[in-house]
């Protein structure tokens, strides 16, 4: 985690994510790399943040710069991860995605202490932005 971009989260994502976390028991690193996450963005309602950004069950286009891999994928909660086509937020990759917008870029350690430089192409699905809120 050598650069962190400024991050933006909906306050229902964090309350859901918070309710997640506290039904856990590990991994403990990636439930600690995900609560620094949350404590460090931005804060906003679902109904005001902006449909450029990744949120919880949003479909994301993204590039692993480091090895020139694209991607696309939806971010998903640990229930629903292991689908085809999903990430789950406990994943690193999932929890560098989280709360970036379209164009910024991250570096990450990803599995295994690879490390990883993220850049979001396109969202082509946000909750937010289709009005899906209960998701």
């Amino acid at each position: 985690m050598n650069k962190s971009p400024a991050i933006v989260m909906s306050r229902l994502d964090v309350q859901r994510l918070e309710k997640v976390l506290d039904t856990l028991d590990g991994p403990i690193d990636l439930m600690e790399a995900l609560e620094g996450e949350m404590l460090r963005a931005r804060v906003v309602s679902h109904t005001s943040i902006t449909p450029d950004v990744v949120t919880m069950n949003s479909t994301v286009r993204f590039v692993d710069e480091a090895s020139s891999r694209e991607f696309v994928l939806t971010l998903v909660y640990p229930d629903q991860a292991g689908r085809a086509g999903t990430i789950s937020i406990l994943a690193p990759v999932g929890i560098a995605l989280l709360g970036l917008k379209k164009g910024q870029s991250i570096d990450w350690t990803g599995p295994g202490g690879r490390p990883l430089k993220l850049k979001i192409i396109d969202i082509t699905y946000q909750p937010e932005a289709s009005g899906d809120f209960h998701l």
